[in-house]
């Protein structure tokens, strides 16, 4: 362990924390950064360390909404306890088809869709869908206003979507944001579910890497998840606000041409690693 790799895994945390929230690709990312820095350790280490440290960005939405998740916060009325808990309900049937597929297929999805080129497709064609989307909604009014104006059709609709997630490229939020607006949800409330959605789904993938990659750490390793989610979870509490502060006064159109710019420079990035590989 020394001062380099410490600055690699801050870093790291530093673009996990970013690109976890805004639909832009944290993979698309976390691919370039890691032929940029590349992290001092073994390829199993690192594999799970790039899901681990998502913990830190998880516990930034539980701290930004607990009050609103919370079913048992002080001064909630009886009304909104039952919505609350409604509320969990929904986020729990909307994560269980991306869960139950990442279960059966993770390995495989590791093995066979995590490359450049993959990612840089996922990046484009989703980058053309928000724009497109954007451009079609642009005189829609938003049918769903409220988190609490999502059925449970509606959940578990967006919860097919976040399925899409799974092709690395294709951003988690971006996925379900995009599934609540063409649902009728409007932007801020899509975002807000989102985010609520990444609790369950993105603990459960931790938990999952975790288990497979085994309880046995070096010190070195222990620092480096410790500070990667330290520093996740700062940052998330930053991203988390830029965005909801964005879609306030913007689309998402801007998001879609950057992660086409991004899929182009993966896209070149995969093909001459192969020409010179």
């Amino acid at each position: 362990m020394n001062i380099l790799e410490i600055l690699k895994v801050i870093i790291i945390g530093i673009v996990e924390g970013i690109t976890e929230w805004l639909p832009i690709s944290s993979t698309g990312h976390m691919i370039l950064i890691d032929e940029i820095i590349r992290l001092n350790a073994s390829a199993e280490f690192k594999s799970m360390f790039m899901v681990v440290i998502q913990l830190g960005a998880i516990l930034a939405v539980v701290v930004l909404y607990f009050k609103k998740l919370n079913p048992f916060s002080r001064g909630k009325s009886s009304k909104m306890r039952r919505l609350t808990i409604e509320l969990w309900k929904k986020i729990i049937i909307a994560c269980l088809p991306a869960a139950m597929l990442g279960f059966l297929i993770d390995d495989w999805l590791d093995a066979h869709l995590y490359n450049g080129f993959v990612v840089s497709m996922a990046l484009i064609i989703y980058g053309i869908l928000f724009i497109m989307i954007e451009n079609s909604n642009k005189k829609r009014v938003d049918s769903i206003r409220s988190v609490h104006a999502i059925d449970y059709q509606t959940a578990l609709f967006i919860g097919f979507f976040q399925v899409l997630a799974l092709i690395p490229g294709t951003s988690r939020s971006g996925a379900t944001i995009i599934g609540g607006m063409i649902l009728g949800a409007s932007r801020a409330v899509s975002a807000e579910f989102s985010f609520f959605l990444s609790i369950p789904i993105m603990f459960g993938a931790s938990l999952l890497k975790l288990v497979k990659f085994g309880f046995h750490y070096t010190a070195a390793e222990v620092v480096y998840l410790l500070l990667g989610m330290v520093v996740a979870f700062l940052v998330s509490v930053f991203s988390i606000s830029f965005l909801l502060n964005w879609i306030k006064k913007n689309d998402f159109k801007f998001f879609g041409y950057y992660r086409i710019g991004l899929g182009l420079v993966v896209l070149v990035w995969y093909f001459v690693s192969s020409l010179m590989g």
